[in-house]
């Protein structure tokens, strides 16, 4: 048997690894999924259709998989997946995906929500992303691998933020971020290139030369912002600037944050 505690509550159909714990006063629902050495520390609630991989830790008060905070949602069958060995603090929200996107959302390996971030509807989160204190997704935004996003920052619904992008804190995403960008101030602007990050990560220093050479041609070039990151796609040598630049060219439902 599972570690259950006694005065938690499982209703009949959940699928509880033989390695997991669930605290005190956890709710787990009948359609939910603990895969094995999680743990519910205390005072969980998971509830609908919702997976939670292997090793992942979830802290009290945290509330996974309920209902999209959408007025469009009517109760359809949508789902709540997170992957592998997430830390997720005090009073997290996760939300489940609508019908009208896609269904899903969707939480990557080796991340770390601190206290009370919320992620909402539809939201695709990747890899080893980290989200401080009191940080919010609205639904359907798309954050890469490695991202940071700091606390009491809200990103606006349908944004997506490429692979190794840094957010300040106190910060407004409204717009797009170029994967590896440096956003930071109240409106959001984009500051540079996240090059702490970058040499963190042992990114080689010509790939770092060939990303700030890039940045430069997208602040200053000739033409539309498109057209620059066209001709960056057209001329990079460097897998990372092509990356960016495929990012860039890539169909989006908001607006990029350009160089200041």
């Amino acid at each position: 048997m599972a570690s259950i505690h006694p005065t938690a509550i499982i209703e009949d159909g959940a699928q509880i690894d033989l390695t997991a714990v669930v605290g005190p006063y956890c709710i787990v629902g009948s359609e939910v999924v603990l895969e094995a050495d999680v743990v519910l520390k205390s005072h969980v609630v998971v509830s609908g259709d919702t997976l939670i991989g292997a090793g992942t830790v979830v802290f009290p008060f945290a509330v996974l998989g309920e209902v999209p905070q959408d007025l469009k949602f009517a109760g359809e069958q949508t789902v709540l997946r997170i992957g592998s060995r997430n830390r997720i603090r005090e009073h997290v929200t996760i939300n489940r995906g609508t019908a009208g996107g896609g269904g899903v959302t969707r939480i990557g390996n080796d991340s770390l929500f601190m206290a009370g971030v919320h992620v909402a509807h539809d939201a695709q989160v990747g890899d080893r992303v980290v989200m401080a204190h009191s940080a919010a997704l609205a639904g359907h935004c798309v954050v890469g691998d490695d991202v940071i996003i700091g606390g009491l920052s809200g990103v606006h619904q349908w944004v997506r933020i490429g692979r190794g992008a840094m957010i300040g804190g106190l910060t407004k995403i409204s717009h797009d971020v170029i994967p590896f960008g440096l956003v930071q101030g109240p409106n959001g602007r984009l500051d540079g290139l996240n090059l702490v990050g970058l040499r963190r990560r042992g990114v080689d220093r010509a790939e770092i030369t060939a990303l700030r050479a890039a940045y430069g041609a997208l602040r200053q070039g000739e033409g539309a912002f498109q057209d620059r990151a066209r001709r960056l796609s057209d001329a990079a040598q460097s897998a990372l600037v092509q990356e960016m630049a495929a990012f860039i060219l890539t169909d989006s439902d908001r607006q990029f944050l350009t160089p200041s």
